[in-house]
């Protein structure tokens, strides 16, 4: 379950039956891929496994596509440790199981955290981005070429929601980006519903840690984020008075007309020069 070189992963052989991903989900990540190219020729991979529902479902798709896709790829799951500890034996059996290549890789990300953290203050997304950042340096130093996210629609809908609320922007989760060091971002589940992922897990009995080792689980004392429980609980409420609700946004999100707004960047030119037009 090791990396035997820079050009080369090894992994371990099933020695039992691997579950069963539905025909539905495999259909809507084979599209996402097919229309948005997120798994290439030539590939490598570093994929976040934090061993909850999402990256656990995530894995065992690459198990499929890299034995039935046209082209070929190879993909590393890793799982950063906060340096606390951590329920992982499950992820590690699970890994074994289906021949993923997995390591988990320790860090002091909790350290860190517990040295700059502000009293009442919520520290998830400096978490989240310390935890992306020790995924880039990895992929970095070892040669993999992109980073695979578990982010779903129902992600992609809170986060919209979220920025539309609370920071006063038009923004989501993209299929693919390239961040600033030139790895590629990828996210083959964007177009899968949450409670596809829940049936996934509960259908063939896979054991998920209650917490999935999440450090704002470890500390009663600190301050709970509140904004995408928030997000998803009108998300539910929206969707209960219109079940094409999470149908409707996804061809949203594919379907921008940026000059129906406001920001100066994409109105249609008129005579006046376009800095006359006031922004507060």
């Amino acid at each position: 379950m090791q990396s035997a070189s820079n050009n080369e992963i090894v992994s371990i052989k099933p020695t039992k039956i691997k579950p069963t991903v539905s025909k539905k989900i495999l259909s809507i990540v084979g599209r996402t891929n097919a229309t948005y190219k997120l798994i290439r020729e030539g590939d490598r991979i570093l994929l976040g496994l934090s061993g909850g529902k999402d990256s656990i479902l995530l894995a065992t798709i690459f198990t499929y596509i890299k034995q039935h896709a046209p082209f070929n790829f190879d993909f590393l799951a890793m799982t950063v440790d906060y340096g606390r500890g951590g329920e992982y034996e499950y992820i590690f059996e699970y890994c074994e199981m289906l021949g993923i290549p997995y390591e988990l890789n320790r860090t002091e990300i909790f350290k860190i955290l517990e040295n700059h953290k502000k009293e009442g203050s919520i520290y998830c997304s400096f978490c989240s981005r310390m935890r992306r950042g020790e995924l880039y340096n990895i992929a970095l130093q070892r040669g993999f070429n992109k980073i695979a996210l578990a982010h779903h629609l129902d992600d992609a809908a809170e986060s919209f929601i979220m920025n539309l609320t609370y920071n006063g922007s038009l923004r989501s989760m993209p299929p693919y980006y390239k961040a600033q060091n030139g790895l590629g971002v990828i996210r083959p589940l964007i177009f899968v519903r949450e409670r596809q992922i829940i049936d996934f897990i509960a259908t063939n009995n896979i054991y998920i840690a209650p917490d999935c080792n999440c450090p704002i689980n470890w500390l009663p004392e600190d301050k709970r984020p509140h904004a995408r429980g928030e997000s998803k609980k009108l998300l539910k409420e929206l969707e209960s008075k219109n079940p094409l609700l999470f149908k409707s946004l996804k061809n949203a999100f594919s379907n921008l007309h940026a000059n129906s707004f406001c920001d100066t960047r994409f109105l249609d030119s008129q005579d006046i020069g376009i800095d006359e037009v006031g922004n507060d």
